[in-house]
């Protein structure tokens, strides 16, 4: 009489069955995700690497060598830049003030920074244009001390420092919260002065946030439109935006041209966003330790 003996178990089927029953759904909701991904994200993207190789190498080249182009992508990548890295200082100041100060109307400003969130592109560039014009609120007085802020790279840089400042508020303000201050009140019972701690305490804990915001605020500068076309002034190698120069070939049919534009655009953008990431992980106090 023989015994069947039982097969022995494999670790690896053991733990993928415990994992598959403490998700239940895992299988069906891990294919949604990945559908509804590629969907959204992998098959545009697909289409905007693809659709530029029907000019060739040669036709690529040239239209990324058009002077037009460079300086538009020169002026949305560096305003860009420029915007989100004023942003920092700006956005923990705010964030700050919010978060450790009490004071009349603290719920209002709380909401205000929310607005470029609300409202429509074209009405921020629009009310941004009627600010900052040469007989604007504002842009009177700039123009009597020789600044001109609207139809001028400056303006661009202004629009995207407005469209972008909410990021870096919102990324920095709950991690301040619950960094507390008992850590600069420990730093202050050793004898640190109030800007050591700031500088030492502070500061390191919140810079991997600061940088997520600074990521947060650059990509939705380098792309934004409606809020920069009006107070741009739009000429051609002085204040024309990548994106305007983009929706221009669309209209010439030139969907080929633009497309290279946009797959340069995300390309850059990507390399910026990676160089972040890794200096992001690199501030890591788990890292540094």
């Amino acid at each position: 009489m023989s015994v069947a003996l039982p097969l022995p178990r494999q670790p690896g089927a053991s733990l993928w069955r415990r994992r598959r029953d403490a998700l239940p759904g895992f299988g069906l909701a891990l294919g949604i995700t990945l559908t509804w991904l590629s969907l959204i994200v992998l098959v545009p993207l697909s289409a905007l690497v693809l659709r530029p190789w029907e000019l060739g190498v040669t036709g690529i080249l040239q239209v990324l060598s058009d002077p037009r182009v460079l300086a538009a992508l020169r002026l949305s990548f560096g305003s860009a830049l420029l915007a989100a890295l004023v942003n920092l200082p700006l956005g923990l100041l705010v964030a700050w003030v919010l978060v450790r100060l009490r004071f009349p109307g603290r719920r209002v400003l709380d909401a205000m920074v929310d607005l470029p969130f609300a409202l429509p592109t074209a009405v921020a560039g629009l009310a941004l244009t009627a600010l900052f014009a040469p007989n604007g609120w504002l842009g009177a007085p700039l123009k009597a001390v020789g600044v001109q802020v609207a139809y001028t790279p400056l303006g661009v840089f202004v629009a995207m420092m407005f469209v972008g400042l909410p990021f870096t508020v919102r990324t920095v303000e709950p991690v301040l919260r619950d960094l507390g201050t008992e850590a600069e009140e420990a730093a202050a019972t050793l004898g640190a002065s109030r800007a050591q701690a700031l500088l030492r305490v502070v500061l390191p804990a919140l810079a991997p946030a600061l940088l997520t915001g600074f990521g947060l605020a650059f990509a939705r500068s380098v792309g934004e439109y409606g809020s920069v076309i009006f107070i741009a002034g739009n000429r051609p190698l002085v204040s024309e935006i990548a994106p305007l120069v983009i929706v221009q070939r669309l209209e010439g049919f030139d969907y080929a041209g633009a497309a290279v534009i946009g797959l340069a655009m995300l390309l850059l953008a990507f390399v910026v966003l990676f160089a972040v990431g890794l200096l992001q992980a690199w501030l890591r106090p788990e890292r540094r330790a």
